[in-house]
């Protein structure tokens, strides 16, 4: 037999119907300080935590049921001679209802410059005492810490008397993850405070899941979006679907290459992404030329891919695209009309975004190995001291479009090969065991736009079989890393071809 409830919250929602149902029910009530206040307002008989602990709540409310009339009343074990015969002693009567919520801190420190005091106040510390208190103890204890639960610990009350040992552990392990991920999230912006290691000893992961997916890689394979609880800027999951099927695992992945390419660009800038890797990009002075250009770099590879735009998509530029079959456009707006002509292909997903540069970028990368995991930095690397090595020098546009390339290149797979021309991919040569069959490809890729085009490698030129087939195509200029013991050779090839080469001291392998 429930016979006393303790009240705690500071999500209020549904508490006063919830409390007013457990009156109905014989069941005492004890609460705190604003929902002790709240309850009485409505008529709901309650008492005060001061009542049952005959003490004052203190320090502006920080101790209030840090007390063992409150602790000893949860934490009895009811089947235990000694333990009930000491509550006797002590005139503590037991507590066998913890309804508790927590205060926001993961609200509060969501706002952008975050005062850390506030924060600091908003570190509840009774709350999960008293959580996992009855949670150790859920055999004789039920403990609620979401309000979503109300209604079915009601509907058992009223049908059985009583909550069944089933519910009783869900609660039990429903609380445990709710101080954990608390505690996690307390960490974790304290930390940040003082530095955090990236690579902390134990490594603990905080997110939510959003939702399930359609499915994974393949229809076979179950899926789910989860969200990253320690952040608290705009993210790709954050980005509003206008229109289209759900997305996919697939998709997301996709999703998150082309935005976050389009992110390296401050001009006008359309990119394609098909598996992964970029097969249009281009920059141009207006984004109805950037998309043209990054579309005719590659149609055919174009087809079910996914499109970034940097700008808004208007009506001009919504028709263009209309006329391709692509899975996703995403921007960060777009024109009423220009939606109502897009959505007229059903499957066809829009994201809007808001501005590109509110995005937030990956800071960490994360992958799931046997046994682990493996984590690194995200590459977000800038150019800083490019080197030119050969007796040519690249003319300043060449070296504008060398940079460009080398952004792209970042975002192919490795072996990585980017052919470019006027700020537009014209051959993208990805994912090969070789460098030689990369620029094979890129070069085919290109067809007649090769000759006159500037070249991106994502790691250093091993041999000169790669300057040889890129001279013999017409390559204008390069950029790779540099590195290799072969460098000299290197450098002697391409001088022999008189073609510039820049050295940017960084690779950027893409597994």
């Amino acid at each position: 037999m429930l016979k006393r409830a303790l009240i705690s919250v500071y999500d209020k929602n549904g508490i006063v119907e919830f409390a007013r149902e457990l009156n109905k029910l014989g069941i005492e009530i004890i609460s705190t300080g604003g929902t002790a206040i709240l309850l009485k307002k409505y008529g709901i008989p309650v008492k005060t935590v001061s009542d049952v602990t005959k003490f004052p709540e203190i320090l502006d409310g920080r101790v209030k049921t840090l007390h063992p009339m409150i602790s000893g009343g949860i934490l009895a074990v009811r089947n235990k001679k000694e333990h009930m015969e000491e509550l006797k002693e002590h005139d503590i009567k037991p507590i066998d209802i913890v309804i508790c919520n927590l205060y926001p801190f993961e609200e509060v420190t969501s706002k952008d410059n975050v005062d850390l005091d506030e924060a600091l106040e908003n570190i509840d510390v009774g709350g999960p005492n008293m959580i996992r208190a009855a949670a150790k103890n859920f055999e004789n204890v039920v403990v609620i810490v979401d309000p979503s639960r109300y209604d079915q610990i009601l509907q058992e009350l009223k049908k059985n008397g009583d909550v069944s040992k089933e519910t009783r552990a869900d609660l039990a392990v429903e609380a445990f993850k709710r101080t954990a991920k608390y505690d996690w999230i307390i960490y974790d912006f304290l930390g940040k405070q003082k530095t955090l290691e990236k690579f902390p000893d134990v490594l603990n992961l905080t997110y939510k899941k959003i939702k399930d997916l359609r499915y994974g890689e393949n229809p076979h394979q179950k899926a789910a979006l989860y969200r990253d609880l320690t952040l608290n800027k705009k993210s790709l999951i954050d980005a509003e679907q206008i229109t289209g099927k759900e997305l996919s695992w697939n998709n997301f992945l996709d999703i998150n290459t082309s935005l976050m390419l389009a992110k390296e660009f401050d001009d006008p800038t359309a990119v394609i992404v098909k598996h992964a890797t970029p097969c249009g990009v281009a920059c141009d002075s207006n984004i109805f030329n950037a998309y043209e250009k990054a579309y005719s770099a590659d149609p055919v590879s174009a087809f079910g891919g996914i499109v970034s735009i940097n700008r808004k998509v208007d009506l001009e530029l919504a028709k263009s695209m209309s006329s391709a079959h692509f899975d996703c456009i995403i921007a960060p707006d777009f024109d009423e009309i220009g939606i109502k002509l897009l959505r007229q292909r059903r499957s066809l997903i829009l994201l809007k975004t808001g501005p590109f540069s509110q995005v937030i970028e990956n800071d960490m990368d994360i992958v799931k190995i046997s046994g682990g995991l493996l984590v690194q930095e995200h590459d977000n690397a800038k150019l800083k001291d490019l080197k030119v090595v050969t007796k040519v020098k690249p003319t300043q546009e060449q070296l504008n479009s060398l940079i460009f390339a080398w952004k792209v290149v970042k975002y192919v797979r490795s072996n990585g090969i980017v052919l470019v021309k006027d700020k537009k991919t014209v051959g993208i040569g990805a994912g090969q065991t070789s460098r030689i069959d990369s620029a094979k490809i890129a070069i085919m890729k290109a067809k007649n736009e090769v000759r006159g085009s500037l070249m991106a490698s994502d790691g250093f030129i091993p041999f000169r079989d790669v300057i040889d087939e890129t001279a013999k195509a017409g390559i204008a200029a390069i950029i790779q890393p540099g590195g290799s013991i072969n460098d000299e050779k290197i450098i002697d090839a391409v001088n022999e071809y008189k073609i510039p080469m820049v050295f940017t001291g960084l690779r950027c392998f893409r597994h």
